[in-house]
């Protein structure tokens, strides 16, 4: 990401967040670092993608991990956007 944030939508910053636990096990301070976001805020959304069963907390290594739902969520998110790319290249 640039040196200058840009303001994320929220659903770039669940992608962000399930594209950082995606296929390995992540701690809360790797994804807060690697998804830009203050601890209140990654708190927040942690507990909205635990609710929606899109991530998992594994309690004994106190890591988070996508789960299926999660990867989903993630392929279709990725999907629209490549879509929306391509459509404003167009134009």
């Amino acid at each position: 990401m640039p040196r200058q944030l840009k303001h994320r939508s929220r659903s770039e910053i669940i992608a962000s967040i399930l594209e950082v636990t995606n296929g390995n096990k992540a701690r809360r301070t790797e994804i807060q670092y690697k998804t830009y976001l203050s601890y209140k805020l990654l708190r927040e959304y942690l507990v909205q993608l635990l609710q929606c069963d899109l991530i998992e907390y594994i309690e004994g290594e106190r890591t988070f991990k996508t789960t299926p739902k999660g990867m989903q969520v993630l392929q279709t998110y990725n999907k629209m956007e490549e879509l929306l790319v391509k459509s404003a290249l167009r134009h």
